[in-house]
């Protein structure tokens, strides 16, 4: 069967716009072009209209309050408006956050600006699988802890931390519970009232809606969260983000998010059986080994290492079939091994030679069984200088 090529297998880095949601986006660009914010006519209610309605889709898929969403460009300003917001709002209270060793680097670099303002920060250490310890994080609170910064799932891995556990541990202390759900939302239930999370970041471009569009969640009640604002201006979005809302990325977010809605958890499964079925085909070869929890993860990721071969060799002899990453979208074109696999204790060598796979709803069983083929060759012809057209069937033995 003929593919189109390269096969798109770094779905976490990004994902191809939904049609529906172009669709639902394209008449914000030309028909109803207003201000969401211009309250004196048809085209500002129009826009302000479609804006509500995407509040609620994106409110519904994380079990949030419509008010409690927070529009922002994406994740990593949704990050840095949690983190600092917090950080200057509570100063009172103290200067402590703890974070994991294996945050994105959105959450590290923020807490590391935040450390050079007086701030004290936190790293957790994670297990060889890429779990926090609880007891560790519970020593870790003192009377100066104003928050706890802990990521759903994974960006590299795929792995889920006990998000529920860390939330009561929170709460225990009087501590306000962030979370960064990127790679989470749309693709396992996510709910903020069940985790009783208090902030809570994540895309549209990650769950097939367009770039540069994000959400804030920002618990209303029991304890109502205050963030000082990042952006100054026209008091856009409860004083928390000023800006002329992005109404038709908005629109698309939404129509995402309710695509999601829909199609959770059919998806989820399908998604786990192309990525298992990749994994336990992939792992049959010589020297490769799986990073991260086996079980406890994403349902769409795989995290492999390639004894004896540099993950950016294997990418190159991929590049023209297969389309993937060594690890974060963010960090790519750093020669450094992953810190993510660092903390998990994965040597410097093999982090070097680890690759993220990341399906999507967009890829087939025939894309799955044709990657499969082509890394298998790839990696016996870099191994052993054997020919690329060698059969699957060969590089089982």
């Amino acid at each position: 069967m003929q593919h189109e090529l390269p096969i798109y297998l770094d779905n976490n880095a990004t994902t191809r716009c939904d049609d529906a949601v172009v669709q639902a986006m394209l008449p914000y660009f030309t028909q109803y072009f207003g201000n969401a914010a211009s309250t004196s006519h048809a085209y500002g209610w129009s826009a302000a209209e479609a804006v509500k309605i995407a509040r609620e889709q994106i409110a519904a898929l994380v079990g949030a309050e419509p008010q409690e969403i927070v529009f922002t460009s994406g994740a990593t300003e949704g990050i840095n408006l949690a983190l600092k917001g917090v950080f200057e709002t509570y100063a009172s209270k103290g200067n402590h956050i703890i974070t994991v060793a294996t945050e994105h680097k959105a959450v590290l670099d923020t807490c590391a600006h935040i450390e050079r303002l007086g701030g004290q920060v936190t790293y957790l250490a994670v297990d060889v699988q890429g779990l926090i310890d609880l007891s560790q994080l519970e020593q870790a609170i003192t009377d100066k802890t104003i928050l706890i910064a802990v990521m759903y799932g994974n960006n590299e891995t795929g792995v889920i931390q006990p998000i529920k556990e860390i939330s009561e541990i929170a709460h225990q202390h009087n501590v306000l519970f962030f979370c960064d759900a990127t790679q989470a939302v749309g693709k396992i239930p996510v709910d903020v009232m069940t985790n009783d999370i208090d902030i809570m970041s994540f895309s549209a471009h990650k769950i097939y809606g367009p770039k540069g569009v994000g959400a804030l969640y920002v618990r209303r009640k029991n304890p109502r969260v205050r963030l000082a604002a990042q952006i100054d201006g026209g008091g856009h979005e409860r004083g928390f983000r000023s800006g002329t809302l992005n109404v038709p990325g908005i629109v698309g977010f939404g129509k995402a998010c309710a695509i999601c809605s829909e199609r959770l958890p059919q998806e989820a499964d399908r998604l786990r059986t192309m990525r298992d079925k990749l994994e336990q085909e992939l792992l049959r070869l010589p020297g490769v080994s799986l990073n991260g929890h086996p079980q406890q993860r994403l349902p769409n990721v795989t995290n492999l290492s390639f004894e004896g071969m540099e993950g950016n060799m294997l990418i190159g002899a991929l590049n023209k079939e297969i389309a993937l990453s060594s690890g974060s979208a963010c960090t790519s074109a750093s020669m450094e091994p992953s810190h993510v696999l660092q903390a998990m204790g994965v040597s410097d060598e093999l982090a070097h030679n680890s690759l993220r796979f990341s399906v999507g709803r967009y890829n087939t069983n025939e894309q799955i069984d044709y990657t499969i083929s082509t890394v298998a060759k790839a990696v016996r012809y870099l191994r052993d200088g054997q020919k690329p057209e060698i059969a699957l069937k060969e590089t089982k033995q």
